[in-house]
């Protein structure tokens, strides 16, 4: 009988989708290949302490905030910091911490490989004025839009208001770093835009600010590396005035429609777009791509792209696959897949360089 593979499954974290990120392990967890896969639930409390003895899906669920091991470089809790490593880590953390290429950085540094795409794709995928600015320079459609530092903010406020009032009403005020839709709001009225962003800048001291369009929202799914799979577009009709947090995971308001019920030549159009902006951003793995669809002209806009979306069986991203021929088991079986051969191809590239003299090493002693 061949050995199974361990399997570090990282969830919670520090950010605001804390909460997402348990749901999102915890249909994960159910959906891995035992006859593949050994699971070793690897949770991160809110105070940055990562739980690996016990239940630590219920020791999260209980806000446990356990105290920190002996071992200053290690994130462990106290008593745990012999733990062994796992032979592969899979990434269910949501936002800052697991999606902004902090944790990949550090995965790095022990030598594990990990699922989804590397550092930089994941620091610039997160920020969502980069992405953009990224995309522009591809030539790829993006919404009208403004960027804000929270230092500008300060420093200039009315320059601040009166570039945003470019753009017209409505407007869509969104944190740079945040997803599920956590700190987003529409502004309707000039006179409410000042306190929108001040409620921003207190998720991220880097917010955007888009014009405001009549749109149908599309997505994409995208798993594999140069040459990915892209998903049959499919599309989320919005019950609220855009797609907020407590839609998505509470009242459940909206639904969804796979394969959307767009014109052929505009889903080979939108899965086109999705795979540049995937290799624009230096993607790797996976990820949700995310597109508005102005009612009015038929205008397509790239919204948004996300390396770790949502990852419930009923969320879109595992929707779309299964919809695509991927079923949710096989996708998490792929992933981890993907991260072993990326970690076997950088692990082959040359990695030191002598110069062949003694010059670093410093004058001569007498």
């Amino acid at each position: 009988m061949h050995k199974t593979l361990s399997v570090g499954l990282l969830f919670g974290g520090e950010s605001p989708e804390h909460e997402v990120s348990i749901v999102t392990a915890r249909a994960i967890a159910e959906h891995l290949d035992p006859a593949r896969f050994t699971v070793r639930p690897m949770g991160i409390a809110r105070n940055g302490v990562w739980v690996v003895t016990g239940d630590p899906f219920a020791r999260l669920a209980a806000k446990e905030l356990p105290e920190r091991g002996a071992h200053p470089f290690l994130p462990l809790e106290r008593g745990a910091e012999n733990t062994h490593l796992p032979d592969v880590f899979f990434n269910a953390l949501h936002g800052a911490g697991g999606e902004d290429g902090q944790l990949q950085g550090y995965l790095e540094l022990l030598h594990r490989p990990y699922t989804g795409a590397g550092l930089l794709a994941m620091a610039a995928g997160m920020d969502k004025w980069i992405t953009k600015r990224l995309w522009e320079s591809e030539g790829l459609p993006v919404v009208p839009y403004v960027g804000l530092t929270e230092e500008r903010w300060t420093r200039e406020r009315p320059v601040c208001l009166a570039d945003c009032g470019k753009l017209g009403l409505p407007l869509f005020v969104k944190p740079a770093n945040l997803g599920s839709s956590i700190g987003v709001e529409k502004v309707k009225r000039a006179e409410d835009l000042p306190a929108a962003l001040d409620r921003a800048f207190t998720f991220d001291r880097r917010v955007l600010v888009e014009q405001g369009l009549d749109i149908r929202e599309i997505e994409v799914a995208v798993l594999g590396g140069d040459e990915p799979l892209v998903s049959q577009p499919g599309e989320v009709i919005v019950a609220d005035e855009f797609y907020t947090f407590e839609d998505k995971y509470l009242h459940g308001k909206s639904r969804t429609e796979i394969p959307a019920q767009i014109p052929e030549e505009l889903a080979d159009l939108v899965r086109k777009l999705a795979a540049r902006a995937f290799a624009a951003s230096d993607g790797y793995g996976m990820a949700r791509v995310d597109f508005f669809l102005e009612r009015l002209t038929g205008r397509i806009f790239l919204n948004e792209l996300n390396f770790i979306p949502g990852f419930t069986s009923i969320s879109m991203y595992p929707k779309m696959m299964a919809a695509s021929g991927v079923p949710y088991g096989e996708l998490l079986t792929r992933l981890i897949q993907l991260a072993l051969d990326r970690h076997t191809q950088m692990a082959a590239k040359q990695k030191g360089f002598q110069s062949g003299s003694n010059w670093f090493q410093g004058p001569k002693q007498a």
